[in-house]
This record gives C-alpha cells, sequence and structure tokens, in this order.
C-alpha cells in the first residue's frame, strides 16, 4: 500500500510564541549568525511554505527560536487510498460482449 506523506511549516507560530511578530525582526537575527536573505526572502519564509530550505537557514532559526526542526515542521504520513474506476466495483465486461460493443464499418453509397 501506497503512503502519502505531507508536512506543515510552522514558524509563525514559533515565532509567536517567542515574541517574534514580523519578518523584518527576524533579518538582523538570521544575520548575526551568518544568514544573509533579503527582507522578501524571509518575508517568503515567513509567510509560505518552502519546497527547499537550507540546512544553515534551519539551523539558525532552530537557534533563534530555541527550538528544533521537529517544531518548525510537522510531517503527516498516511495510507493513500485505492484509486476508484469509472465502473466503480464492476468487472471488467466479458470478451466475446467486447465485439458486439464494436462500431458497425459505415458503408459509402454513391451519389444518385
Amino acid at each position: 500500500m501506497k503512503r502519502k506523506v505531507g508536512y506543515t511549516w510552522r514558524l509563525r507560530e514559533v515565532m509567536a510564541a517567542h515574541g517574534v511578530f514580523t519578518a523584518t525582526e527576524l533579518v538582523p537575527l538570521l544575520r548575526e549568525r551568518g544568514i544573509e536573505l533579503s527582507a522578501s526572502q524571509v518575508h517568503r519564509l515567513v509567510s509560505g511554505t518552502p519546497e527547499r530550505l537550507s540546512l544553515q537557514v534551519l539551523s539558525a532559526l532552530c537557534d533563534i527560536l530555541a527550538c528544533t526542526p521537529a517544531d518548525l515542521v510537522a510531517t503527516t504520513a498516511e495510507n493513500a487510498g485505492v484509486r476508484k474506476t469509472a465502473t466503480g466495483d464492476l468487472p471488467a465486461p466479458p470478451a466475446e460482449n467486447a465485439a458486439k460493443l464494436r462500431p458497425r464499418p459505415a458503408r459509402i453509397l454513391p451519389d444518385a
């Protein structure tokens, strides 16, 4: 059975719990740790969910907020549902019935 995995980026929640409420407050704290990101990059990091993240940035965020990566990224995993077919649970029609479903060839008659 396939598994469906996902994650939730919780940076904004963890920031609020530590009294950091805006992305602009985070920029100088990151610079102190050698992370040079523009204000717009930090804003996207705070307001969105990153698909890729440098481990240096993750480590700096954990140091700033005194937390672990597990606090910033909540993971989920669940069994993927079985895909349903358009016919539902009905079995495929037998082969002899398939011949009846074929279209008849067209007959072209001359113009009269």
